[in-house]
Parts: C-alpha cells; structure tokens; sequence
C-alpha cells in the first residue's frame, strides 16, 4: 500500500495536489535531482543540526575515497562510540563496502567511526576531509562537520539547501544508489549476527523510493533526505527539524506528491547542441554557444514555458508563476557551420579578431597600469633631454 495524500477524486484533488504543500517542519527543500532546479523551498537556508543524515557524506567519500573490498579493522573507539550500533568487535576485520551498507541502511555510528579512522586515521581528520568534500567538491558552504555520524555538536550544522546538493551528487554515483536502495541485507558480524534493515521507512511504502537516510537526535529532532523517481524526473527532497518521526513522513510525501503533480521534465539542449546568439547589429557575426551535456530542467505542469539565452550563455526559464536559471552554456569563438575562421579580410574574420580582442582584455587586467606607466616614463625622458640641452645652451651663453 502507497503513503500517500488521501483526496477526494474530480478536480478539487487535483487542484489540490497542485498547490505547494504547507509543513509544520522547520526547514525543507524539493529539487529536480538532474538539474538542481529548485521546486519548493521553506528556510532552506537556515542552519540546523543533521544528525544521521550526516552519514550520507561520510557513506560517499568512503566509495570515492578507498577500495570497498579493503579490510577495515576495527578500533576501540570504533567499537564504544556512542549511539545507533551495529556491534562492531575490537579487532574485527570488516570490509569497507560493508561497512558503508552498516552506515546507510542500519545507522550504525561505530560503522561510522570505523570509516573515518580508515581514511583519515581519525575522526577529527575525516572531518575535515568532510569539510573540503562539502566546499570543493559539491560547492556548498553554509555545512560544517565535526564528526562522521551526526551526533550532536555545537558546530556540526548543515541547511536542506545544501543537503540536497550533497544528496544529488552522491546519487550520482551508482555504487551509492545501490547501497541506498537496499532494504534489507544479511549481517554476520563477530559479535552481532542479524540482518540490515533499512531505516528509511519511504523505501517500501513510496512508489519510486530510490533512497536516501533519515536521522534522529534530541537536538536535530528529526532529519530525512530522499530520491525517488516517477515518469522520468527524479526528486530529491530534504525535511530537517520535524516534531515527529509521523511528522516527518507525511510531509515527504506531501513534498513528493506535489513535485510529481506539479512538474514534468523538459530537455532543453542535447549534447553538442549549439545555440546562435544574434546580436541584433547588422553585419556582426552573432554568437555561437554550444551544451557541453544533455541540459534538462523541471517545468511546472499546465503552464507553457519559455526559454532565453543571453550574451554570456545563461539560459533562463519563465513562466507565468516563476523564473529561474536552468544552466549555462558555453561560447564558441567561431559560428559551427564554419569550423575555421573566415578568410582575412572578410567580416567574419573581422568579428573574429574582435571577439579575440576583447577575450585578451577580459583575460589581462595589465593593460592600463602598463599603458601608464609607459606614459610616465617617456614624459619623464623627454624632461631629461629638456634639461640638458638648457644645461648646454647656457654654458655656451
């Protein structure tokens, strides 16, 4: 059975449906999962506590970080930490990818710890590999973390804008997507032999659930982060500081149902595909742009979009209800009919050296200091002769 809105059938569902969901949680976010266009959004930008879902940065960079058939021996520290377990040994040898299914699907905070001291030797050190991760790699800066697991800390913060970009680019990876949507897994562990089972409840009760972690702390409240994939566009959705673990499943799927209602997906470039830009002066070679990959966007349903590209390549998106940037592409010095540039002398090749011209400028902020300083310099000489020749004439006098 579905989890889903229970609506009356006929048009008020539908008109229902449509409209953004309103949520009792503190913070939440919908994107299109392709191209990050942002659906939905309610203080997306404020800084909360993650608590597990933390473990969604830690589970990536372990799969791009180290071999997931690596033996990973388990420490102390590892073994005692705090929290969700899954009863790792002193001295137990486990390997990395089981760790990570450990991690995503049962939580375990010593599968976490385990991870970090692998990698980076400690946790404090991992941490600050989750930070340059987070920064360099996603180009999200408003997350700090402490920590592999999601404990509690003064400054282990993260907002569900900048998880969905850290959950986008980890579902990218197909390793990852594998281990998230698994539901349950044997587990035969030194001390502990059961069975994973997932704790992301969407996973078997939301059509199209692909993953991705759901976390839990006092001071986090409740926290959760999904993909799930309907009719060609992929969602992903992130809910922080729910009341209640009820709480914070219905209002995913509130989040979802709308998404899937409201939006479609739209390709808007192949790869390769280029783009003239006129420029709207008579005999000035327009501008050529060209998508260096599949360009796709998320289009509100029931509304007719339209797309503009401007004088640096910037496609924007309209409709009656809302605007927004759906990416960019790239400038091509020549038109694509012609793969060289015109001949000398021809207007195309005029417009060429222009465009060349004025790449150099754009690239160099030299040109004026120096243009100065060669001024002064030849003012400065043409004194010096003055002088001498005034030295000269009246020695003679």
């Amino acid at each position: 059975m579905l989890l889903g809105i229970c609506l009356p059938r006929g048009l008020h569902a539908e008109e229902s449906i449509l409209q953004p969901p309103e949520l009792q949680s503190e913070a939440a976010i919908l994107i299109d999962a392709r191209s990050g266009t942002v659906l939905f959004e309610k203080n997306a930008t404020e800084r909360l506590y993650p608590a597990s879902i933390t473990k969604i940065v830690t589970g990536i960079i372990a799969l791009e970080s180290a071999d997931p058939e690596a033996i990973v021996t388990v420490s102390k520290e590892a073994r005692y930490e705090d929290g969700t377990r899954v009863y790792l040994a002193e001295g137990e040898q486990v390997t990395l990818g089981n760790l990570v299914y450990a991690l995503m699907l049962n939580s375990g905070n010593d599968a976490a710890t385990a991870i970090a001291e692998h990698i980076s030797g400690s946790k404090a050190l991992f941490a600050e590999k989750m930070n340059a991760f987070a920064k360099d790699t996603v180009g999200v800066y408003d997350t700090q973390f402490t920590n592999p697991h999601g404990l509690p800390d003064p400054a282990h913060y993260t907002t569900a804008s900048d998880m969905a970009k850290i959950a986008q680019y980890a579902m990218r990876n197909e390793r990852f997507r594998e281990i998230v949507a698994t539901d349950k897994m044997p587990w035969n562990g030194k001390e502990w032999q059961s069975q994973l089972d997932n704790h992301n409840k969407l996973l078997t009760t939301y059509e199209g659930t692909l993953g991705v972690k759901n976390g839990y702390t006092q001071a986090a409240g409740n926290t959760l982060v999904i993909a799930a994939q309907r009719g060609g566009l992929e969602l992903i959705g992130v809910i922080l500081k729910a009341n209640t673990n009820k709480v914070i499943y219905a209002e995913m799927t509130k989040l979802l149902d709308y998404g899937f209602a409201a939006f479609e997906p739209r390709q808007l470039f192949a790869a390769g595909e280029t783009y003239e830009y006129g420029t709207g002066t008579e005999g000035e070679t327009p501008r050529m742009f060209v998508a260096e990959e599949e360009l796709w966007t998320a289009v509100p349903r029931h509304e007719v979009a339209d797309m503009q590209v401007d004088a640096l390549g910037s496609v924007t998106m309209s409709t009656p209800s809302r605007t927004w940037t759906a990416g960019m592409l790239t400038l091509q010095a020549f038109p694509a009919e012609s793969a060289q540039p015109a001949e000398a002398g021809s207007e195309g090749a005029g417009a060429a050296e222009d465009i060349r011209d004025e790449a150099a400028v754009a690239e160099s902020g030299w040109e004026l200091p120096i243009a100065g300083a060669w001024l002064l310099m030849n003012i400065m000489l043409g004194a010096i002769a003055f002088l001498k020749l005034r030295k000269r004439a009246m020695r003679r006098a």
